[in-house]
């Protein structure tokens, strides 16, 4: 009877484990603060850690141990992807010998290989600066292509916790449900910045503008990822003179040094634009970063 009483309470221990193990709840490493949003959007449960804030640059991460740790105990990694991260994502994930999170296969997910990307090159050098042969990967600025990021980041969590795949599914439902609702009243709200011209740091906001149809005619970097040299302003002047540009864009990382020095001689106004979730009070998850962004444009007199 003794040694029934302690198998009996051993298989019992044994069925504990196993059922806190089915229900654990995933941990995500996210690289960018939008897919952390939207990873916690999809899967309420998880345990989800940001690389960074809205107030970094995505391009330049260091690989401190905290974030080594981080990706160490990660089920999934979710990125921009189209080699945003290449500068130091692949070496976070060789010092975290991870082998669940370094294949698309298992644990890796990256965002642009959901939808198609803008500005695909065929081939690349440095000559060029700081560009993307697989297109820009800042996507999360056009509302459509987040729904299919969505779906596709969904399946992943399915494929990595199937046990679970009833709660994910829900979750997806709801989200779409709340994300289209919202569409139409963005559209609504870029119909008046259809046609308008801007001139912007970098190709951050390139779906943005893609999507509403505001026209970037100048960026203030003169090759991407290079600051803005005084030759470069003094063109950049000359453009804005022509008085058709509505405003000097920057996101919420980005030094505006150039920016001011441009928009005091021009007499433009400077809008920063948060970058991602985080990048001002008003944007506390992917819905109200959109609603923020819209609302930032349409306030320009």
């Amino acid at each position: 009877m003794h040694i029934n009483s302690r198998m009996i309470k051993m298989a019992a221990g044994l069925a504990l484990i196993c059922s806190a193990s089915a229900n654990a709840e995933l941990n995500v490493f996210a690289c960018e603060p939008e897919y952390a949003a939207l990873t916690l959007s999809l899967a309420p449960d998880a345990k989800v850690y940001s690389a960074t804030t809205a107030m970094q640059d995505p391009h330049l991460v260091q690989a401190r141990p905290s974030l080594i740790a981080k990706m160490r105990q990660a089920d999934l990694v979710v990125c921009a992807g189209a080699d945003l991260e290449i500068g130091w994502l692949p070496m976070l994930q060789m010092k975290a010998s991870n082998n669940r999170v370094r294949s698309t296969d298992t644990g890796l997910f990256y965002a642009a290989e959901h939808t198609d990307t803008l500005d695909k090159l065929e081939s690349v050098d440095r000559s060029m600066g700081d560009v993307h042969a697989k297109g820009n990967p800042h996507l999360h600025f056009d509302p459509v292509r987040m729904l299919e990021v969505a779906q596709g980041l969904s399946a992943k969590l399915i494929q990595l916790d199937p046990d679970n795949k009833a709660a994910y599914t829900q979750a997806l439902s709801q989200f779409s449900s709340q994300w289209q609702a919202k569409i139409p009243q963005w559209q609504q709200q870029a119909q008046s910045l259809k046609g308008k011209k801007v001139i912007a740091y970098h190709s951050s906001f390139r779906y943005l503008f893609n999507w509403t149809g505001i026209e970037q005619v100048a960026d203030l970097e003169p090759k991407p990822g290079l600051a803005p040299t005084s030759s470069h302003l003094a063109t950049l002047l000359a453009r804005a003179e022509k008085g058709d540009v509505m405003a000097i864009i920057v996101a919420s990382y980005q030094d505006e040094r150039g920016a001011e020095w441009l928009a005091e001689r021009a007499n433009l106004k400077v809008v920063t634009l948060p970058m991602s979730v985080g990048g001002n009070e008003q944007s506390t998850d992917l819905i109200s970063l959109f609603d923020s962004v819209l609302s930032l444009l349409n306030g320009v007199k």
